[in-house]
């Protein structure tokens, strides 16, 4: 198999794994009334200074009606809460609850566990070349969303 095709196959299966993962995760834990998108949006809230809905949803590639919408789900399930901006009241500002920062802390331990997993059977060596092809992966990856 070529590396190409290689790529293409491991790039794919690791991104339904980790989805199916996430999932079964989530169900599995007292988040199970959550979709892996809420996470995504915990997550990318995340645990400093409020922020607008417009860099949440550039953030996630995601319209700010369509980020609205994982808002007010969030809202309902007391994850998220919603103020104004004192500088710009017209501002609208998302940050996580205590019950939505106990989720984020899950969602980053269970990507810990992975990077754990990944990592303990590599040598230093093995695990500095993994480190600068991710890095590289990374850079191309943010080259080809800002094409879009």
């Amino acid at each position: 198999m070529s590396i190409h095709a290689t790529l293409n196959d491991v790039l794919m299966r690791l991104s339904r794994n980790i989805n199916a993962a996430e999932e079964y995760v989530l169900k599995q834990s007292e988040y199970s009334n959550m979709t892996t998108n809420d996470m995504h949006v915990i997550e990318a809230i995340g645990l400093e200074e409020p922020k607008n809905m417009t860099s949440v949803a550039r953030a996630l590639m995601v319209t700010t009606g369509t980020l609205t919408i994982s808002v007010n789900s969030l809202v309902k399930k007391g994850f998220v809460e919603r103020t104004r901006s004192e500088e710009d009241r017209r501002m609208v500002l998302v940050s996580l609850t205590q019950y939505g920062i106990k989720a984020f802390n899950c969602y980053k331990k269970f990507y810990a566990d992975v990077v754990e997993a990944v990592t303990a059977e590599l040598s230093e060596e093995e695990q500095s070349i993994l480190e600068k092809t991710l890095g590289r992966l990374s850079r191309i990856s943010n080259l080809l969303r800002l094409r879009r």
